[in-house]
């Protein structure tokens, strides 16, 4: 069911529908380098083999999981004999971000020199995956998922061709029926016509029933794939939805995610890093709650621990944000870094040997706990070439309201020691 002719061809309308760029070049037989970044089942390879065909180009596919550099080389000497015989070569590489460095520089120069038009094909973000150079040379194309209206046309259109389809075959599908295995289809066609080919296997005098479509469609779990694109886009978006304080956004975008196979224990981890990052003091105990669901997880495994972690999700998103920690810790890194080992106070060493008592080392340290308030107001604790920092700025949020009325309390009491301690010398 591979459309042969753009007008078959469904989906993708921003780059193929009348008056846009890609359309244009196919009609005008304007070949040019290109990369088609999207998800499985977008029309990916089927776009690549439209624009051969419509340019009598030759049309040379390489998958990059199988292949290796000796086949880009066997492939360009047979564009540099069709090219001498007056026609291009289209080479379509599949998977394309599969390659590595030396097997993306090996038809690079041939790209360049015009002996080959390079089309690339791939589900990973371009930008991490390919060279620089290889990027430069090739218009980038994003492919979107299908709609499910699309996809219903896609298993309609199916069940009507008699020629490449199932329309010999006497099946019958409901309307209804067909919209839910569109929507198990998950934008992805190949998907959408595996599935319709299994109900057809399974139904009873060549109908398709509801129960056989609802088997048929359990079986599918939502786009995921562990480590790439989508993974990151998928946990960057339950991250940003407990910072928003989304908690049912957070709740979606978490059950997306162990829905699609990714491992509990990694979402874990990365509560535990919200907790910190964005609630901080404004309420402690998100750290405690995101530890114990955790913890939970590794005690209790599937599904009884991704319940823990979705009590925490949902805690985080509704608690008060702060990220005066992650702040003051990123900042006091980047001083440290910058400024060099500065020496630590003798006042502030420690003095375990007599040598290092009569040095001076912990002399005139002034023990907190006998000081009135339990405060040795005026005390420094930085070393001497820097003076005074102020990394940690609390928010006026949850329980950092408390402990920034505390602080101010704290340096008016430094203050006041400070004028005490001039008077004294005067």
């Amino acid at each position: 069911m591979r459309p042969r002719k753009l007008s078959e061809f469904l989906g993708q309308s921003h780059i193929v529908g009348e008056g846009k760029p890609l359309r244009m070049a196919i009609e005008s037989d304007r070949l040019h380098s290109m990369i088609f970044w999207g998800p499985p089942g977008t029309g990916k390879t089927t776009l690549a083999s439209l624009i051969a065909r419509h340019s009598g180009a030759e049309f040379i596919s390489l998958s990059a999981v199988l292949s290796g550099v000796k086949d880009i080389r066997n492939a360009v000497e047979q564009a540099r004999r069709t090219q001498a015989a007056g026609r291009a070569t289209l080479l379509f590489i599949d998977e394309v971000h599969r390659f590595n460095k030396a097997q993306q520089d090996a038809f690079l120069p041939h790209v360049e020199n015009g002996t080959v038009v390079f089309i690339g094909a791939t589900t990973e973000n371009p930008s991490f995956e390919l060279n620089n150079a290889l990027l430069s040379r090739a218009r980038i194309y994003v492919l979107k998922s299908l709609s499910s209206d699309e996809l219903e046309q896609v298993i309609v259109q199916t069940l009507a061709d008699s020629e490449r389809g199932l329309g010999d075959s006497g099946i019958e599908l409901a309307p209804e029926l067909g919209r839910l295995l569109a929507e198990a289809a998950d934008g992805d066609a190949r998907r959408a016509l595996n599935l319709l080919e299994i109900a057809s296997d399974l139904s009873d005098d060549g109908v398709i029933s509801r129960k056989t479509v609802e088997e048929v469609a359990v079986g599918g779990h939502r786009r995921f794939d562990k480590g790439g694109e989508a993974f990151y886009d998928q946990i960057s978006a339950l991250h940003k939805s407990v910072r928003g304080s989304a908690p049912d956004a957070a709740l979606y975008w978490f059950c997306r995610m162990v829905d699609g196979g990714c491992d509990s224990l990694y979402i874990a981890r990365r509560v535990v890093r919200m907790a910190s990052e964005d609630i901080g003091n404004a309420d402690p105990r998100g750290l405690t709650i995101a530890l114990s669901a955790w913890e939970t997880q590794e005690r209790l495994g599937s599904p009884e621990g991704e319940l823990a972690i979705a009590q925490a999700v949902i805690y985080l998103a509704c608690a008060p944000k702060s990220n005066a920690v992650y702040m003051a810790y990123n900042a006091a890194m980047k001083e440290i870094r910058e400024s060099g080992s500065h020496e630590i106070p003798i006042h502030l060493r420690n003095a375990p040997t007599r040598l290092m008592k009569e040095l001076g080392y912990g002399k005139a340290y002034r023990y907190a706990h006998d000081e009135p308030d339990g405060y040795a107001a005026g005390e420094r604790y930085f070393p001497e070439e820097m003076g005074e920092r102020r990394y940690y700025q609390p928010v006026d949020r949850g329980l950092e309201i408390k402990i920034g009325e505390k602080l101010q309390r704290l340096e008016e009491l430094d203050r006041k020691a400070e004028i005490d301690a001039v008077k004294k010398t005067e």
